[in-house]
């Protein structure tokens, strides 16, 4: 069965030459079976949060709605997700709703998260051919005590480019921010490595994209750890940093919004004389009326959230979607 898709269209200009990076933290994207190897008890119709077929198929049809209002009049080449539990619920997204016409392709690998969430990816076999992928926990943490989610490398060929993406979903600092200040230190130096390398093997000319739920602004020290450009190796430049300068965000705590899902580029896409390039301008936090509510506890609009608490709420997700706009030079 397709679900059906009815909205209001949203406006913006989109070159349509451009090759659209989407992120996108999904809120708790579990199905409504039972996996005795994951924490997923509360994500069940007799869990606390009554989860439930219908309930489902609302969140998969919301999903969808988002991902075709974010492409506009060209669907997403790239869309990284996280609190994803399986390959199943990406499948019935992909299959399951109109994006069956699009010829979405998944990559994804079970975490280590204890609650069952993964980070992973669905790109559009017509733009992009992947290359080669990985998942990457830091080297000194022995793997039976890594208890969060993995760092998924992509290496892409879009319009005769290579492309590398790292999809993060750092640990999160429920319990205060210094809650998994040690392990998101740990994976941001992890990633700095990486990047490191392939700018490396690249000589120095690797377009690299690093995007994510980090669970951190741009000012906190974890970000300062992976954007640390005084070392040699690859200069990375958080293109969420002036946005969050201004106030906005992509998740809203007690009034305040946050920049937490964020996109950082390595110096060659900003620089290049040709293949894939962005700008600064070319990130945006997507953020329709739609995906918007007012909050029922302090002034302004909150991201339309699936759960308020345990509360089902019915909406999309508690972040919104960022996305970053690739130009072909």
């Amino acid at each position: 069965m397709l679900f059906a898709l009815t909205f209001a269209g949203h406006t913006q200009e989109n070159d349509g030459s451009a090759v659209r990076i989407m992120f996108y933290n999904t809120e708790n994207l579990f199905d409504t079976s039972d996996d005795s190897l994951k924490d997923d008890n509360d994500f069940l119709p007799g869990g606390v949060m009554r989860w439930n077929h219908t309930r489902y198929y609302n969140k998969i049809n919301s999903l969808y709605k988002t991902i075709i209002a974010a492409g506009e009049w060209n669907l997403p080449a790239v869309i990284a997700l996280c609190e994803v539990e399986n390959r199943k619920v990406l499948e019935d997204l992909i299959s399951k709703t109109y994006l069956s016409k699009y010829d979405y392709q998944i990559i994804h690998e079970e975490s280590a998260d204890q609650r069952g969430i993964d980070v992973c990816l669905i790109y559009r076999k017509e733009s992009a051919e992947v290359l080669d992928f990985s998942y990457h926990i830091p080297d000194h943490i022995r793997s039976e005590d890594f208890r969060t989610r993995s760092v998924l490398y992509t290496r892409l060929l879009i319009h005769e480019d290579t492309l590398h993406i790292l999809v993060n979903h750092w640990p999160s600092r429920r319990g205060g921010a210094l809650a998994g200040e040690d392990m998101r230190m740990k994976i941001a130096g992890m990633v700095k490595g990486i990047c490191d390398s392939i700018g490396l093997a690249g000589n120095g000319l690797a377009k690299i994209i690093v995007c994510g739920d980090f669970n951190c602004t741009p000012d906190d020290i974890e970000m300062k750890v992976l954007m640390n450009n005084e070392r040699s190796g690859m200069a990375l430049y958080n293109l969420s940093g002036v946005p969050a300068e201004k106030g906005e965000g992509s998740y809203r705590y007690k009034g305040i919004w946050e920049m937490i899902d964020q996109v950082i580029v390595s110096e060659p896409l900003l620089i290049t004389d040709s293949g894939l390039s962005t700008s600064p301008d070319r990130f945006k936090i997507f953020n329709p009326g739609f995906l918007l509510e007012k909050d029922p506890l302090y002034p302004g609009f909150s991201p339309f959230a699936t759960y308020r608490g345990y509360r089902y709420h019915g909406g999309f997700s508690d972040h919104l979607p960022v996305i970053l706009d690739l130009k072909i030079k």
